[in-house]
């Protein structure tokens, strides 16, 4: 094992996520969803008229829909008040649009992404950094070889303001509109930060993107919304990290994530999300795939007190294909219901979704999916594989897939299975030499292989090390 792996091994990975800070803000917004707030955050971002009309378009959408309350064993949202949020908090940085210099940020900011290893990461791994602390972007980023070639990589409320056409086309306009449901409206009234990642036609991006989400304050809301834009024959990895310590009161993570994917183009999109217990995760991402495109879905989610993720893929063009891989980890009091949505929307197009769940102490994991195969979309094929495991007879996993299919020249497979740690699997580790606590742990370890190995070696040792932390206290 390499130093650097051995420095991420040993890491107190529990003191790294759960440290605050005392509160510094320029600007903090009321708390609920008003007009006011809305054209304050558009006002404090110098934003054009445009975006404005558009922010107050989602906030009429929000108000004239019903929160989603009738899905079948969906997670309960009633704790959650949106008009006790704040939706926006502006640091108290001395540049608006982020630092690219490390060294230039506040030292209490500063540190806090020292503790989650972001400057490690950057220095070792990464082509291009982007860091969000409260509603702002506040260091970003780019390696000058990828600039030299064309690729853009800045925060969202810059492109509003240095590319407008190519955010005016792709911005909550097809992909992601604010009429899909009530939290993408309640995300196109007040988003704020995020990514903005443009990748030219023909070229390649060899080292992943990273951008990362502290949210800091008691009782906020994070709405960073990510715009991915690759064109024809390009290649990227986006890979996004999220944590929050733990507070009484509850908060709002529901970010947007919209991705274009051309002809024979190729998009990774990878998340290991570690919210706090009293925070709320809901999102909405989604890509649209052009002929011969290639989407990739990897997500990691744990730590928060409900989860309602569904990434989706419109698989637009011939022989678009899209891939879902998932971990969700649910402890006591959590319900971690994520999943997938592909539309297959033209001939020979394909999918494949995989789903690993962990629950204990009385956690609830589900996987909750779509898949459509329109009419015409033939010799299109899917494959859905939902794996779930549990530590006691307290926990649960539910399955509910949901298939479409209106075409007849079509392959289309699922399967499901649900067990728990058998003792005799602990039993022949244990001859072996390993204690109790360690032969559940490899076991568990087993099991999401095949998430882990899709991430690089920075990820996929530190959702190891969530996993593990999480488990503490359920061993045994």
């Amino acid at each position: 094992m390499s130093s650097e792996q051995d420095h991420l091994k040993e890491t107190d990975t529990e003191a790294r996520f759960e440290f605050k800070k005392e509160e510094r803000s320029a600007v903090k917004s009321d708390k609920g969803l008003t007009e006011e707030v809305v054209r304050l955050i558009s006002e404090d971002k110098d934003e054009p008229e445009w975006m404005l009309e558009r922010r107050l378009r989602a906030l009429k959408q929000y108000q004239n829909m019903p929160m989603p309350t009738d899905w079948p064993g969906q997670p309960d949202l009633t704790e959650l008040d949106i008009e006790e949020i704040v939706p926006y908090i502006r640091p108290d940085v001395d540049k608006r649009e982020g630092v690219d210099d490390w060294t230039e940020l506040p030292d209490e900011i500063k540190d806090t992404f020292d503790k989650l290893g972001i400057p490690e990461a950057e220095k070792n791994a990464l082509s291009g950094v982007g860091a969000q602390y409260e509603s702002e972007v506040v260091y970003q980023n780019m390696q000058e070889q990828w600039e030299e070639k064309g690729v853009i990589f800045m925060n969202m409320d810059r492109a509003v303001q240095e590319h407008p056409e190519i955010v005016k086309e792709h911005f909550m306009t097809t992909c992601v509109p604010p009429s899909d449901n009530k939290f993408a409206a309640l995300h196109g009234a007040v988003w704020s930060g995020g990514s903005f990642v443009y990748v030219p036609e023909g070229v390649t991006v060899n080292m992943p993107v990273q951008a990362y989400f502290r949210m800091n304050s008691e009782g906020m809301g994070q709405f960073e919304h990510t715009l991915i834009v690759a064109e024809e024959g390009s290649e990227v990895h986006y890979i996004e990290g999220c944590s929050a310590p733990k507070y009484g009161t509850h908060n709002l993570h529901s970010g947007g994530v919209e991705v274009f994917v051309g002809e024979d183009a190729h998009v990774q999109y990878s998340t290991v999300q570690n919210w706090s217990k009293n925070t709320f995760n809901l999102n909405t991402k989604r890509a649209i795939v052009e002929a011969n495109g290639t989407m990739e879905w990897v997500s990691g989610s744990m730590g928060s007190k409900a989860t309602m993720l569904y990434p989706c893929s419109i698989l637009k063009g011939r022989g678009a294909t899209d891939t879902h891989i998932t971990i969700a980890f649910a402890g006591e009091g959590q319900d971690i219901d994520t999943g997938a949505k592909v539309y297959h929307n033209a001939p020979e197009t394909s999918s494949t979704i995989e789903s690993k769940s962990i629950s204990k102490d009385g956690g609830r994991t589900n996987y909750r999916g779509l898949v459509h195969i329109a009419d015409g979309a033939e010799n299109s094929s899917t494959a859905v594989e939902c794996d779930a495991l549990m530590f006691d007879n307290e926990s649960t996993s539910d399955t509910m897939p949901y298939m479409e299919i209106e075409e007849s020249k079509v392959d289309v497979a699922h399967e499901a299975t649900v067990g728990k740690i058998g003792d005799e699997d602990i039993f022949y580790l244990q001859s072996r030499g390993l204690d109790d606590d360690d032969a559940k742990k490899m076991i568990v370890a087993g099991f999401i292989e095949p998430i882990t190995e899709e991430l690089p070696i920075e990820y996929a040792v530190e959702l190891n090390r969530l996993i593990e932390l999480e488990m503490e206290g359920s061993l045994g």
